[in-house]
């Protein structure tokens, strides 16, 4: 995994940034920013797509335990809906960063737009293959936002979020169809407006 790609900061502060969350139908987007530490490394990381969900789940604890800072933030539904998809991923980026105990000096935002932020930043595509601290920053927001699929599932049964997480698969949608809309589902979504609209018939 390469980090030479980019002009670094003498201090070494820098933080990786990445989202989990942006195609569902429910749920939140929840993002993270890391910023590691060279002292304590991790073995192992890589975009949380890859990995198995026991991988990440250890992994997930060894960069809470090394990082020198981590924060998961988020934008609910109600934000996503109100500002759409793209600017809720920005405004929860943005979040995560903010909300580290250690400001960085450079951060490295995977995919092809930055959040506004108080210090420079540069969007890296496919970052979270290409640069650990946004790869750490991945795995941290899709074991978080997992488990926050887990206890919606819980809230909610009947749709199968437990197993998609929120995705429009063949299930979530038939579920949608059948049991119309939750609290939790995007309204801005097309598939979601097509069930209210059922639902009004």
């Amino acid at each position: 995994m390469q980090t030479d790609l980019f002009e670094l900061p003498a201090s070494g502060l820098v933080a990786g940034v990445d989202e989990v969350g942006r195609g569902p139908l429910c749920g939140p987007v929840i993002t993270a920013a890391v910023i590691l530490d060279p002292a304590r490394p991790v073995e192992g990381l890589r975009d949380s797509k890859k990995l198995t969900e026991k991988k990440r789940e250890a992994l997930a604890v060894q960069i809470r335990e090394r990082a020198l800072a981590w924060c998961v933030a988020r934008a609910d539904v109600e934000e996503i809906d109100r500002l759409n998809i793209l600017h809720a991923t920005m405004l929860a980026m943005r979040r995560a960063v903010e909300g580290l105990d250690i400001q960085p000096e450079l951060a490295l935002i995977d995919g092809n737009r930055c959040p506004q932020l108080s210090m420079p930043c540069q969007a890296v595509i496919k970052g979270d293959d290409q640069v650990q601290a946004i790869a750490a920053a991945s795995i941290l927001a899709k074991v978080a936002r997992d488990h926050e699929m887990l206890e919606l599932d819980r809230q909610y049964p009947g749709y199968g979020i437990a197993g998609h997480k929120g995705y429009p698969t063949p299930k979530h949608l038939e579920a949608l169809a059948r049991l119309g809309a939750t609290p939790i589902h995007r309204r801005s979504f097309k598939p979601v407006q097509q069930a209210l609209k059922a639902e009004t018939r």
